[in-house]
């Protein structure tokens, strides 16, 4: 099944009534869908879809899943990224995101920094992974008004027969040993390429 996402089709995108080329778990995920290029860091040189998944701490400061969450790019052509793209993306992503919350949650001018993301490329990938990377974010929590560091993994999947690529990213300010990533990595194992 192949969608086209392009500038003109994100007035039309629905994303209640898009259906995914790929089953990935809905039970107990806030849930959201955009097209993309993506209207708050449109320099991302994708088009696709992005489909969101919050745990249901997401927003809540006093949760041990505060800011923790997924995305998958589901985004046109055979793409390889390497961690630098990654950075980049993901900078230009955040940034964009701070910078449409500063105004509505008033951020003072002091906290807001330019996003640093580094990430590095596992030598071994992780289960069906083409690739898989894992890093840092240095950005602002718009929500708590403080800097924040989220640890991210990013995973790399082509579905045989697709001319899309899947790049499927988790974060969270919780380290890797805490129980909300056994949830992350959990939805992540639930993903499936259309039959």
């Amino acid at each position: 099944m192949a969608i086209n996402i392009g500038l003109q089709a994100q007035e039309k995108f629905d994303p209640v009534a898009w259906q995914a080329p790929y089953s990935l778990d809905l039970d107990g995920w806030g849930i959201e869908r955009f097209p993309i290029p993506i209207d708050f860091a449109p320099k991302i040189p994708y088009k696709g879809v992005e489909d969101v998944r919050f745990t249901t701490g997401w927003s809540k400061p006093e949760s041990d899943e505060y800011w923790s969450y997924a995305f998958l790019w589901y985004v046109e052509g055979q793409q390889a990224p390497d961690a630098k793209t990654i950075e980049n993306n993901l900078a230009m992503y955040f940034d964009g995101l701070v910078n449409r919350n500063i105004e509505k949650r008033a951020l003072p001018k002091e906290l807001i920094k330019k996003t640093k993301a580094q990430f590095k490329k596992l030598d071994e990938p992780q289960g069906e992974d083409e690739s898989t990377f894992t890093g840092t974010i240095q950005m602002v929590d718009y929500m708590g008004k403080k800097p924040m560091i989220l640890h991210a993994t990013v995973h790399l999947k082509k579905c045989a027969g697709a001319d899309h690529t899947i790049i499927f990213h988790q974060f969270s300010p919780q380290q890797r040993t805490a129980p909300v990533w056994t949830k992350l990595n959990g939805l992540w194992d639930s993903f499936r390429c259309a039959q």
